[in-house]
């Protein structure tokens, strides 16, 4: 630990110029564009792992570009052993809302502003100074220390399959992409379509004739709309009453208004990541909900909507629906309803769940088939990520747990599952460390997305310390 000292140090002295660094970086609106060409990726992206490979090769580091499709940065050990340091340069669009321009790096108390700040440009630059401290400092290293620069990984992560086509993958590191302490497990991903075709209906009466909510699988909508039609003649005060009535006894925001001939209803939620649904509250939930309470001539649409509430509704561990798995490690599986579209001819509902380490995608698939054919639903597969797992008293996540402990005085926290996806998936011997501290809010994909400056000086401390323990000589 004789070095430690002089590299805890050199991270104090480079404050500033780590700052202007990630202002600069974050200046670069890096969201992903499908071009292809030279630039496989976009203009903003590929301007971002230019400016990284120029501000590593200025400090004296050794770089590679694959191809425009990733890269590396490494600091050279004595000996063949690789520590791999996966981040990303790409970004998730900005959004709505901003108090500043989210590109601005704009720094005010104690905060440093801007898409991707903390995810994942922030953590990024934090690994690169922690590198360069322990290379200012001399400490000699008996593995080379590589930060992997990934440019799609908000996206399809073709990326880093093209940049692991050709070089080989690091013998064991951490991706700065999550939380501390240090995460050992990733839950199963899972992303499924539940469909129908409809039924026309069969008399005159309320026919519902959409319901459209949400954006992606993987969020929590926080809007859902349903247009329903009386052709009876009937009209609309009592669903006026009927929404009245619910808002005030669920304590929800549902809203209702004449469109031409027909009506709409529409409720709002608060989005969040699909990992955590329990942090949003689903828009749609509450539209079926509410649905439940009208009849409906069209008969197809009525029975989704009571399977909908039956076998869905509120819940987030999929329970009702029959995959309602649980284990030490993961605790509850999480089944987030990410996007309906429903018509007068066909409906599809877009589920991810992300199901315990010691489950399995058939498991989930065979669980809820039963309550699907009692409905005669159709069941589409989608997207699949496995599971990963390393014990919690694995040698790297024990050293990775001291560190975080020593830096922080945190003696509390556990190694943690979670429900997030990382790169840590692509690699073996890799697992997300960072860069959430326990009781920061979650300001990944967020508007007014900022980075603490004494998170940033921390999280560099301990990568820095990572570093000189896991491949120091």
């Amino acid at each position: 630990m004789e070095y430690l000292d002089s590299i805890l140090k050199k991270i104090d002295e480079n404050k500033e110029e780590m700052l202007q660094t990630l202002q600069e970086l974050v200046s670069i609106k890096s969201v992903v564009e499908e071009t292809g060409g030279e630039m496989p990726f976009g203009e903003g992206v590929h301007r971002a792992f230019s400016y990284m490979l120029d501000k590593s090769r200025a400090e004296g580091f050794s770089v590679t570009n694959v191809d425009n499709y990733g890269g590396h940065v490494d600091l050279p050990g004595s000996g063949g052993g690789v520590m791999g340091i996966v981040g990303h340069l790409d970004v998730v669009p900005e959004g709505s809302g901003w108090e500043d321009d989210p590109y601005s790096g704009a720094i005010k108390d104690g905060k440093l502003y801007g898409r991707g700040t903390i995810d994942d440009k922030g953590p990024v630059i934090s690994a690169f100074y922690a590198m360069k401290a322990v290379k200012e400092s001399g400490a000699p290293l008996k593995d080379t220390v590589r930060l992997i620069l990934g440019l799609d990984e908000e996206t399809d992560w073709k990326g880093m399959t093209h940049y692991l086509s050709r070089i080989a993958p690091p013998d064991y590191g951490f991706t700065p992409d999550g939380d501390f302490p240090a995460i050992h497990g990733e839950m199963g991903i899972l992303v499924f379509d539940i469909a129908k075709k409809l039924s026309p209906a069969g008399s005159k009466g309320l026919e519902l004739r959409s319901v459209k909510g949400g954006n992606a699988a993987n969020m929590v909508p926080d809007h859902a709309r349903a247009v329903v039609r009386d052709t009876s003649g009937t009209g609309y005060d009592r669903i006026r009453e009927k929404v009245a009535s619910f808002r005030e006894e669920k304590q929800v925001k549902i809203n209702c208004k004449g469109v031409g001939k027909s009506f709409e209803i529409t409720a709002e939620g608060v989005s969040s990541h699909g990992a955590k649904p329990e942090q949003g509250v689903n828009a749609v939930s509450i539209l079926m909900d509410f649905l439940g309470n009208l009849e409906f001539v069209n008969e197809d649409a009525g029975d989704f909507i009571d399977f909908y509430n039956k076998y869905i509704g509120y819940e987030l561990d999929g329970k009702s629906l029959g995959c309602g798995f649980a284990d030490e490690p993961s605790g509850k599986l999480v089944l987030n309803v990410g996007v309906i579209q429903m018509d007068s001819e066909a409906v599809s509902l877009t589920i991810n769940v992300r199901y315990p380490v010691t489950s399995s995608q058939e498991a989930v698939y065979s669980s809820i088939m039963p309550v699907l054919d009692q409905y005669d639903l159709g069941l589409v597969k989608g997207k699949h990520e496995e599971p990963i797992y390393i014990p919690a008293d694995d040698p790297m996540i024990t050293t990775l747990m001291e560190i975080y402990k020593r830096q922080t005085q945190d003696a509390e926290s556990e190694p943690l599952v979670i429900g997030g996806g990382t790169y840590a998936r692509a690699m073996k011997n890799v697992i997300a460390f960072g860069a959430r501290f326990p009781g920061e809010p979650e300001l990944g994909h967020q508007k007014n997305e900022y980075i603490s400056i004494d998170s940033l000086m921390k999280m560099t401390r301990i990568y820095a310390e990572a570093i000189y323990r896991l491949a120091g000589a």
